[in-house]
Formats: C-alpha cells, structure tokens, sequence
C-alpha cells in the first residue's frame, strides 16, 4: 500500500475519535425559564399578538414580530388609540425613517398613558393576574 497522504478505507476503523464531545450540563429550572426560548414566553408572545392583531384589524394593520412591528411607534399608537378610543395629544411621525423619530414615537405613546392615568404593571403569573394595564 503507496502512502499517498489519504488514508485507505480500511484504515479508517483503527483510527482513535477525537475528543469524546462533551456532554452540556442541564440547565437549572429557573435559568430554563429565563431564557430567550423558553416555551412560556412564546406561548405568551403569540397571545399578546393575537390579541393585538385582533384590535388592529379596523385599522388594516397587523403585527407579526412584537418587537419589530412596535419598535416604531406607529402600530402601538394605532392599538392605544382603539383601545381607548382617543387619538393622541401630540403630533407622530406618520413615516418615521430614522431612530430618533421612532423613539419620539414611542415617547408619544408613553405619554397618552400617563396622561391617561394608565399603569403599566408586568406581565406574568404573579400577583397581578397576567394584567397589561389597568385602565
């Protein structure tokens, strides 16, 4: 047999495997329940959505990423704005192309629920009972 710098097929069963791979160590419940992935935070995610999406749908609009859709202000001034059935105090920007005028979105939206005297309180299985807001 030449040495050719490959090895032969037969010679494959006699070579050592690297490093046995390690073996991940279970996370503890509460780092479980904290992740990004947990199954929980899915499960209330794709309720928060429907929800909104449910409200939004007089205004033909739809929410399909939480985070992305109201990072601009827009959606979540539409959903203030049907839930209470006001219209904002301050002028929004209608077509916010930078950062600054998506945060001034959000910071209008803020402010309706201040001046509206509502509270936000977590959402979870606490003592709050899993409430948004309380209007």
């Amino acid at each position: 047999m030449k040495n050719s710098g490959f090895l032969e097929p037969q010679q494959l069963f006699f070579l050592s495997p690297a490093e046995p791979a390690e073996e991940e160590e279970e996370m503890p419940a509460t780092e479980k329940d904290l992740a990004e992935d947990a199954p929980w935070k899915k499960i209330q995610q794709n309720t928060f959505t429907r929800w909104c999406n449910e409200h939004l749908k007089g205004l033909n609009r739809r929410i399909a990423d939480l985070q992305r859709d109201l990072s601009d202000g827009l959606k979540l001034i539409g959903l203030l704005e049907v839930l209470s059935q006001k219209k904002m105090y301050r002028k929004y920007h209608l077509r916010p192309n930078f950062r600054q005028m998506k945060l001034e979105n959000v910071s209008v939206a803020l402010e309706f629920l201040e001046r509206e005297h509502i509270k936000l309180v977590s959402i979870g299985t606490g003592s709050t009972g899993g409430q948004l807001c309380s209007w």
